[in-house]
């Protein structure tokens, strides 16, 4: 009767192989660990991608600003500020560069060291950028 109940595809009790409760606790917890693994990298992903967003738009408002100075006319030493529409906060100052060599001498130009810095938070922190170049300028009229 064994002989014929093994033809007639029924098994004997016990002899059916599937998977253990402690095999499927396994799988699962391998699989739980690598779906955590693989979302803290795209969230890592995501976190250089804002910053590196960030940064560009700084690095855009810094040389506008400064595109904006030079491209004036006349230039007087001082500091002026303001905020962008993004949150992105910039300052400038020009500094009245003293040139040694021609102390004694008149030089048809003024020198300024232009700064301009941008701020913006991100990620509970400042961050900030800092682009600086030279400008010479005409002298005014009636300055010795």
């Amino acid at each position: 009767m064994g002989v014929r109940g093994v033809r007639s595809g029924m098994t004997a009790p016990g002899s059916d192989r599937g998977f253990t409760l402690v095999e499927t606790l396994v799988a699962i917890s391998i699989l739980a660990i690598s779906l955590v693994v693989l979302m803290q990298l795209f969230s890592g992903g995501l976190k250089s991608s804002r910053l590196s967003d960030d940064y560009t738009r700084g690095i855009f408002h810094a040389r506008e600003k400064m595109d904006e100075i030079l491209l004036a006319q006349d230039l007087t030493p001082g500091a002026i500020g303001g905020e962008f529409d993004d949150g992105f906060r910039w300052k400038a100052q020009a500094v009245q560069l003293d040139i040694a060599e021609a102390r004694d001498i008149q030089l048809p130009f003024r020198t300024f060291k232009i700064t301009v810095d941008v701020t913006w938070d991100a990620g509970g922190g400042e961050k900030r950028f800092t682009v600086s170049a030279v400008k010479m300028v005409k002298p005014r009229e009636g300055s010795s």
